[in-house]
């Protein structure tokens, strides 16, 4: 589908809601939850009548109804803005991009379950700090809060994408549940064609006994994905007949227009995950006690396919060969560094102490800690298809990582028309890396050590917020955060080429202020205006990432800076019974961003190498409007759609000329989102759902003109569908069709097509 008929179909259906609708603010009431524009807070609940930006509730009652819900970061599948790069079920790599940043800034968001932080402070990727997610099974799930912006004092910097608060269940009695979920999907891409599965089952009981209550559930998933890349060469200038003559392989162009082979697929993950979560509760009439647990375990291994034949029909992965009369050299590694098992053991605790807040004063007390009890990821250095048995590896460890945070929080509403909020937090970050040499790739013991990174950041804030009613239609919040941030204990070792470097101690200091003001205009309108500014400190692995350039391997800048974000947003709203509507004009100008782009790295070479640096001035505007309307033409019917135009630019950019005024990476002009569901009685719903983006740029220069191809960023519209019927009270069954119109895209890795869903689940 071209793009000119992805944009007009998408539009098309969420135009038909807005004008349908007479509307109010948030997707939140679309959901089945209040539409209160209040703070979120670490633990979900919710603080005051604060007048803060854009918020949206997600209700997993509702997620369940309309979303085809394997995986708990599918509930956000529609929210307006939001887009989960989740390449398949049970994918462990998928950040998520907000209305101001890309995938790849996965630092610039702050995700909690329980009050647990779940985002990997680690790193600002779309790998190895990438959410975890998986730490809360989707049944477990009550509510998922998401504010955009950095306009909360409580939140740190890494707010100014989104704040995310994932809320686990607890029963007021007795409860028991069971949940059985299957998914296929047929899969076809050049030589690629096969048909795979998810399969995953989960369970869980809990009760409430007088002042004590208990939940333990447990949730075990089987899946085989697509592939999530394919293995490429880039073309020769020019033909020889040299080299042993293969078929198989596929013309085609990368994603800066050079030509290229397609000669097979890689990353064909087929992954085992079991996560167990015991949560428990005491009320001690003033306070309550709680506790939250959930140990995650992954066993993952990925396969590859190649596409090469030689004369005899034989599979051919590397040697001397002549492809479609070219000459190319294929290296042991284009196929075998795709080969790999994964294993992960993570621990998730948090641990809270939170008054009854009946009275002025009210206060909470959380300590949170993410453990990386096992992470390990081998891979061979031996060609294929010897390596499949055997042979030389590598295996990279990262057991010892995690984060711990301390959060002491207060709330006085004891001083007339003023409600006054305050806070001390600390979190401290530990990165561990080590790299070995295998014997037997499969089961051998440690050998040499070939490359470590380690180091260790820490944050200590105190911040404050004053809530004033000025009058009974006029709310205004100021607020201010102090930060004092180090990174410390940074070391770089490499035995070839060689490096070993104690790096320098580093050390911030930040003030960042907040203003939110209200104005009720009427019964049904609502306008805010907020400013927020935020500093997102470095994280561990920008820091103390390597780089090698020939035989020399340096660590470009252990000392950069914070990125410092200002944002700003202005927003109308407008509700009634059964209607929402709301528009939202917002700014960010991020100063001194962290985004890896091409520059120098030995003094006076021209020589370009990609790594992080600090680019003086990225700037994000945009307007975002969400609607949503109950029984729209006949009873029963609900429509809700929202629709995001973003314009994000590299305002300066010294070191790198070429970047200026080029698009921001990842962040498409357009994305959209529509959701038609009817329920003509109690036992029944029908849903259709649309999920449109343009194309986006990868790179910081737009060197990336070609978007549907491997490593590109398509633009695409999808269209899912679900069925729902609840039999009784206790059971239900759902089906559904997730890209039914099974649109073929790439988000640098290909996508999932045409994917069947059911499920069957019981409750007691």
């Amino acid at each position: 589908m071209s793009l000119r008929s992805r944009l007009r179909a998408c539009a098309s259906f969420t135009i038909l809601s807005a004008i349908l609708l007479s509307a109010s603010p948030a997707f939140a009431q679309n959901i089945g939850a209040g539409l209160a524009p209040e703070y979120v807070i670490v633990n979900g609940t919710r603080a005051s009548d604060d007048p803060a930006a854009t918020d949206i509730a997600v209700s997993a009652t509702k997620a369940q109804e309309q979303i085809n819900t394997v995986n708990t970061e599918d509930m956000l599948k529609y929210a307006p803005s939001l887009v989960v790069r989740k390449r398949h079920f049970g994918d462990t790599q998928d950040p998520v991009a907000t209305r101001t940043s890309g995938v790849g800034a996965s630092a610039r968001n702050l995700i909690f379950v329980d009050g647990i932080m779940v985002s990997a402070p680690i790193g600002n990727n779309n790998t190895t700090a990438s959410p975890n997610f998986g730490v809360a099974a989707p049944h477990d799930i009550s509510r998922i809060d998401v504010l955009f912006g950095p306009f909360a004092a409580r939140s740190a910097g890494n707010s100014m994408g989104a704040t995310i608060n994932i809320t686990t269940r607890m029963p007021d009695s007795f409860e028991l549940y069971a949940d059985a979920t299957g998914a296929v999907q047929d899969f076809s891409q050049y030589a690629s064609a096969m048909t795979v599965g998810t399969w995953q089952v989960a369970a869980g009981i809990g009760d409430r006994i007088g002042n004590f209550s208990w939940r333990l559930s447990a949730n075990h998933l089987d899946s085989t994905g697509q592939p999530l890349g394919y293995a490429t060469l880039a073309r020769p200038a020019s033909a020889s007949t040299a080299g042993t003559p293969l078929t198989g392989a596929f013309n085609d162009l990368n994603r800066t227009g050079a030509a290229i082979v397609e000669i097979g697929a890689t990353g064909i993950e087929s992954q085992v995950q079991d996560t167990v979560s015991l949560k428990l509760a005491y009320d001690f009439g003033g306070a309550t006690l709680g506790y939250m647990a959930s140990l995650f375990h992954q066993d993952d291994d990925s396969g590859v396919e190649t596409y090469l034949r030689n004369a005899a029909g034989v599979e051919v992965y590397t040697g001397n060969s002549n492809i479609n009369g070219y000459n190319y050299n294929i290296a042991a590694s284009t196929f075998s560094n795709n080969l790999y098992n994964t294993q992960q053991s993570k621990l998730a605790q948090g641990l809270s102490l939170k008054s009854a807040g009946d009275s002025d004063f009210a206060w909470e007390l959380i300590v949170s800690r993410f453990d990386y009890l096992t992470d390990k990821q081998r891979v061979p250095t031996a060609a294929l298809p010897a390596a499949i048995t055997g042979g030389a590896g590598t295996v990279n460890r990262v057991n010892g990582t995690g984060w711990m945070t301390y959060d002491a929080t207060g709330l006085w509403r004891g001083w007339a028309d003023h409600e006054v909020s305050f806070g001390l937090h600390r979190d401290a970050e530990t990165f561990s890396q080590v790299r070995n040499n295998l014997a037997d790739w499969i089961a051998g013991g440690l050998g040499t050590v070939v490359n470590s990174a380690r180091g260790r950041t820490a944050t200590n804030a105190i911040w404050a917020q004053d809530l004033v009613t000025i009058t009974p239609a006029v709310k205004l919040a100021l607020g201010a955060r102090y930060e004092d941030w180090r990174a410390h204990d940074g070391n770089n070792y490499s035995a070839s080429p060689a490096l070993n470097v104690n790096q320098p101690r580093s050390a911030a200091q930040a003030f960042s202020p907040k203003a939110t003001a209200a104005w009720q205009a009427s019964e049904d309108w609502k306008l805010t205006a907020s400013f927020g500014q935020a500093y997102r400190m470095p994280t561990v692995t920008e820091l103390y990432q390597s780089v090698t350039t020939g035989a020399t391997l340096s660590v470009p800048n252990p000392n950069l800076k914070p990125e410092r974000s200002n944002d700003y947003e202005l927003a109308a709203e407008h509700r009634n019974e059964g209607s929402l509507f709301r528009a939202s004009l917002f700014q960010q100008d991020v100063f001194n961003a962290l985004i890896s782009q091409s520059a120098p790295l030995v003094t006076g070479s021209t020589a370009l190498f990609s790594y992080v640096q600090n680019v003086d001035h990225v700037r994000v505007r945009g307007v975002e409007l969400v609607a949503d309307q109950y029984d729209v033409m006949l009873p029963g019917l609900e429509l809700m759609g929202s629709i995001t135009y973003a314009d994000g630019r590299i305002v300066r950019d010294p070191v790198f000329p070429a970047a200026v005024n080029k698009f921001a990476p990842q962040i498409p002009k357009w994305r959209a989102n529509a959701v038609a569901t009817w329920r003509p009685d109690s036992a029944w719903s029908f849903t259709l759902g649309a999920r449109y983006s343009d194309r986006s740029f990868g790179t910081i220069d737009n060197s990336d003109p070609v978007s549907q191809t491997y490593q590109g960023f398509a633009g695409y519209f999808v269209l899912d569908a679900r069925i729902r019927y609840k039999l009784d009270e206790n059971w239900r069954i759902s089906a559904g069709m997730d890209n039914l119109n099974n649109d073929k895209y790439f988000l640098f890795h290909p996508f999932p097509q045409h994917t069947a869903v059911l499920e069957i689940h019981y409750a007691q």
